[in-house]
């Protein structure tokens, strides 16, 4: 069975960009390609095991093993050698990327304390959105009393529009909480 959102997609959102913007075939219509999480672990120079926290919490948001980035030099102001883990990503695509988003759209953003909506201006030029979240208590599937401490992610999404605009526009029609002005 397919993720929710994609049958949304699929039904709703690709017909209404269709005649929104003129297009002649699907295949010119922007879709998600995926989403992208990264947690930046810094304090994991001084604490190693910092990073097994951060790599439990991930797995247990996503669903998938993150995989461990490193530093690629050395940095002498931050006490940093090349090849010290530094932070942990997860690319998600097709149906565990379309789940996450669901979960993230409809649970998690809500859950964020004194939230009036995600920016409106966190695009790149190239219809991609990248959002930070300051605390990762707001996922339903991490447990506040098992957390070692709180950490914060950049969740982007990366669409195949050409232009912010209509990113802007596929993601509003999935039920991104954008801020208005």
């Amino acid at each position: 069975m397919p993720a929710r959102l994609k049958v949304v997609y699929n039904q709703e959102i690709l017909p209404g960009l269709m005649q929104q913007f003129g297009y002649k075939n699907v295949m010119q219509a922007p879709r998600l390609e995926k989403v992208v999480l990264n947690m930046g672990v810094g304090e994991a120079i001084q604490t190693p095991n910092l990073i097994e926290g951060a790599l439990k919490d991930m797995t247990a948001i996503t669903g998938q093993k993150p995989s461990i980035r490193r530093s690629k030099k050395d940095i002498s102001n931050f006490k940093l050698r090349a090849g010290l883990p530094v932070g942990c990503s997860v690319t998600l695509r097709r149906d565990r990327m379309y789940e996450f988003l669901d979960r993230f759209l409809n649970f998690a953003i809500p859950r964020i304390r004194d939230f009036r909506g995600v920016p409106a201006d966190s695009f790149d030029g190239r219809g991609n959105y990248t959002l930070g979240i300051k605390e990762q208590i707001i996922f339903p599937e991490i447990d506040y009393d098992k957390i070692d401490r709180i950490r914060g992610m950049d969740v982007t999404i990366v669409t195949t529009a050409k232009t912010d605009e209509e990113a802007f526009e596929m993601l509003k029609r999935f039920g991104m909480p954008f801020k208005t002005a």
